[in-house]
């Protein structure tokens, strides 16, 4: 398994929910965590708790929806630390569309902001660092809500970074440079709902098996919930 001590994690969207687990799994693996949310008071107590973990961790925070905010964000976390490990965790989700041909579009286009265009925007700033240093995991938050024409704008988000995810691992594969994406399942959080199939501690070490796949693995779209249950060592065995 690879080790990742010392390396530099980035996780959007890790005030509370899914992104959290992400953000204190990371760390209890060694690495040092980069937590981000709309507002830095979301995660000064998350940063803590990483801290106590023996690894360093600070905030950053942007609105992902607009590109400016993305932009400057990631020029703070570049002064400070070189990512090697990316989660595009964050994403938002709003109500269904009734009938669902019925377009919205400036929901549309919002939820794209958030949910493609900020994860490429990150990309295009910490994949060449990647490159440099001959190493990175790139980890989109996916789900199989996608297929679901009722969810509209979010649905189709994330068949777009689905799509994106394919396309970037094409032309990475000779590289030491994974990028793939996992979905989490129906996890009860706030944008899944009290309703959900699983609790967030279900979500790991599903969510994470990407920052830590050998760099074969690549343009895949993966489950978290297929290795629920699991060691972080025996979901990635399921991979082989």
């Amino acid at each position: 398994m690879l080790d990742v001590k010392n390396k530099w994690v980035l996780v959007t969207g890790a005030s509370r929910g899914i992104g959290r687990e992400i953000a204190l799994a990371m760390a209890k693996k060694g690495a040092n965590v980069i937590v981000h949310s709309r507002e830095l008071a979301h995660t000064e107590s998350l940063v803590e708790e990483i801290k106590e973990l023996s690894v360093e961790a600070f905030s950053v925070a942007a609105e992902l929806s607009n590109e400016e905010e993305v932009r400057k964000m990631a020029d703070t976390v570049s002064e400070k630390a070189a990512v090697d490990i990316l989660f595009n965790n964050a994403g938002v989700m709003l109500k269904g569309q009734d009938p669902y041909w019925q377009v919205d579009v400036s929901e549309y286009a919002w939820t794209y902001q958030v949910n493609v265009i900020a994860p490429m925007i990150l990309i295009e700033k910490f994949l060449p660092g990647m490159l440099e240093r001959k190493f990175g995991r790139i980890i989109n938050t996916t789900s199989g809500i996608k297929n679901s024409p009722a969810k509209g704008a979010y649905a189709a988000s994330k068949g777009a970074l689905d799509k994106l995810t394919k396309d970037y691992a094409k032309k990475l594969k000779a590289k030491n440079v994974t990028i793939n994406a996992i979905d989490p399942g129906s996890i009860k959080t706030d944008l899944g709902g009290e309703n959900a199939s699983h609790d967030v501690e279900t979500v790991i070490p599903g969510m994470i098996i990407g920052a830590f796949v050998p760099k074969e693995v690549t343009g895949q779209w993966l489950a978290a919930q297929d290795y629920r249950g699991k060691s972080l060592e025996e979901a990635l065995e399921m991979l082989e």
